[in-house]
């Protein structure tokens, strides 16, 4: 019996790019939102020719492409033209509109913002922008405490296209009339993908993530069924991750049927508890999260690093994306002077079921 035989090797890896199964990976192709993409782009092209551009309100279930849809096309936007300043806010932690000020400063370069004001703040912006063109997309806008920053940017910035982006259509029904009547936004709606759409948008993302042939076709199908029944797309690529892991653990060279399982038993577990029954590693983890709320990961795992050397930097961001599938804590991609990195922040304890 070759017990061993099909055993991954030392170095070998069942992962060719474990980046694109990151929550907030954008591929280079986006299928079955193309019309959706194409709504948007026209609606900033205007923008391109010195006009104003129109105003979108984008809605639907979560985890069904509203924000890569929107941030594939301010990728394109940016390879196309260096007239039209794109900014994207994630209104999770920038939720008032001194933060939102702050977020726009910063993405505009303007560093010296110590001892400005709101109002303050706001004239840099608006000064800075109004020189060129700017599409401002304000993502999760449902979780802002006040309208005061949409009103100053549909009312004093010149040529712009405001793009919100939430789960919930009747957030537009119950703004102030003085936002809503400057908006007149274009709706558009997100629909959830269907079962063959769900299993297309997977596929494509083994083909990016692993090395070909790793994936059994019953294990891949298990975890179609799962994606599928929960309509959320982050569920099934996180659970390609956690069975590829699975499968690695058991040095496996292919990922099988007992892998996508446990994958399954794991986060379904994980995203039954209370915070109080969480593991220990979790506990600790969430416990660093909510004294340093906001930080960096990077920051954050230098800290946690000083209590547990055992673990690297690649696991400590797993186990921060298992905390943000269950809803313990937030997570927001930003850019600054170093290049990408992601601000972590917490968050109520939600189950899977409820992304």
């Amino acid at each position: 019996m070759a017990l061993f035989k099909e055993l991954l090797g030392s170095g070998e890896s069942l992962f060719k790019n474990e980046d694109a199964l990151d929550l907030d990976f954008v591929p280079k192709l986006l299928p079955y939102r193309e019309a959706q993409q194409h709504h948007v782009a026209n609606c900033i092209k205007p923008l391109m020719q010195g006009r104003n551009g129109r105003n979108v309100f984008i809605c639907g279930a979560p985890g069904i492409g509203k924000t890569a849809a929107v941030r594939w096309v301010l990728r394109d936007l940016e390879e196309t033209t260096d007239e039209v300043i794109p900014i994207y806010v994630n209104c999770w932690q920038k939720n008032t509109t001194y933060k939102i000020m702050m977020d726009l400063c910063a993405q505009l370069d303007f560093k010296f913002t110590q001892n400005k004001n709101t109002e303050e703040l706001f004239d840099v912006v608006k000064n800075i922008v109004n020189k060129k063109t700017v599409v401002f997309v304000f993502d999760e806008v449902d979780k802002v405490e006040e309208t005061d920053f949409l009103y100053a940017i549909l009312n004093d910035v010149l040529r712009k296209t405001v793009i919100l982006i939430t789960n919930y259509k009747s957030w537009l029904e119950n703004i102030e009339d003085r936002v809503k009547s400057r908006l007149i936004a274009e709706i558009l709606e997100f629909k959830p993908y269907s079962g063959e759409e769900t299993k297309e948008i997977l596929k494509q993302r083994v083909g990016y993530a692993f090395v070909p042939g790793a994936w059994d076709s019953d294990a891949f199908n298990a975890i179609l069924s799962h994606a599928a029944e929960s309509k959320d797309i982050r569920t099934g690529l996180f659970l390609l991750r956690e069975s590829g892991l699975c499968a690695e653990e058991k040095s496996s060279k292919r990922i099988l049927m007992e892998h996508a399982q446990s994958a399954v038993e794991k986060v379904t577990e994980f995203s039954r508890h209370n915070k109080e029954d969480l593991p220990d590693e979790a506990k600790g983890i969430l416990s660093l999260v909510s004294q340093h709320s906001g930080k960096k990961i990077g920051d954050l795992f230098d800290l946690y690093k000083k209590t547990d050397q055992s673990m690297n930097y690649k696991t400590f961001q797993r186990r921060i994306e298992k905390l943000t599938l269950g809803g313990f804590v937030n997570t927001e991609k930003i850019t600054d002077r170093k290049g990408n990195t992601t601000i972590v922040s917490t968050a109520n304890a939600k189950k899977l079921t409820e992304f």
